[in-house]
């Protein structure tokens, strides 16, 4: 099986990962039903974890493993959880990619490991405040596809909210992939965040700030 990570980039991924900080641990489901990037998408994720002695990789079935996949909020395959490793604790901050993190989303990939090292979501004083306020779930749902430059500043805002609340799931999904969920959002252009399964909707890659407003709304709407 050709290598899809080539020399030259795994070289560049390797000087990124020398700021590792904690271990982080990657969770694959997959499905052996209607799955075209399955194979790639665990293939790219072991290719990453070879990278570094910080990183770890275990694999599984969404449908012969239910329970575990309604644990890690994962109904979609190929899927992704990004989640802190302490000894042998796994700590699910509610990373989650859901589709192959190709293209410009590969940079979403790398940069999620980067935040969940760093046990640490880098936001502003004023969103975390707004965050540690929370006290009813948020389920951000970032619609992408791999040829959107400005997608993973999207997806990565959201995957740092999830890591600094534990209210907050954060979820890439790759719209190509799965074009029935983009259709019910009525997704026509990315990014396009759906909170709370259509409470508030945001479209672009739109400050922290932004971001708030739109979820405090979509709190008070529901």
């Amino acid at each position: 099986m050709a290598q899809l990570l080539n020399e030259s980039i795994q070289n560049q991924i390797r000087e990124v990962f020398a700021d590792l900080k904690e271990p982080v641990h990657i969770i694959f489901f997959g499905s052996q039903e209607n799955c075209d990037y399955c194979d790639d998408t665990r293939q790219l994720a072991e290719e990453v974890v070879a990278l570094s002695d910080k990183l770890s990789f275990e694999q599984h079935d969404l449908q012969a493993e239910p329970a575990l996949a309604a644990h890690y909020h994962v109904d979609r395959a190929p899927a992704l959880v990004i989640a802190a490793k302490d000894g042998d604790t796994i700590t699910d901050y509610g990373v989650r990619l859901t589709g192959i993190p190709s293209g410009h989303e590969f940079t979403s990939l790398i940069q999620d490991i980067l935040i969940v090292s760093q046990r640490d979501s880098g936001l502003s004083p004023q969103t975390r405040a707004f965050l540690k306020t929370l006290n009813q779930p948020v389920h951000l749902q970032v619609f992408v596809t791999p040829t959107c430059p400005y997608c993973p500043r999207a997806v990565v805002l959201a995957h740092m909210m999830a890591v600094e609340s534990p209210f907050v799931q954060a979820e890439m999904i790759e719209a190509m992939e799965f074009p029935a969920l983009a259709d019910r959002h009525q997704v026509s252009g990315v990014p396009h965040t759906v909170i709370n399964d259509g409470a508030g909707n945001v479209v672009g890659a739109v400050p922290e700030s932004t971001l708030v407003s739109a979820i405090q709304q979509a709190l008070r709407h529901q």
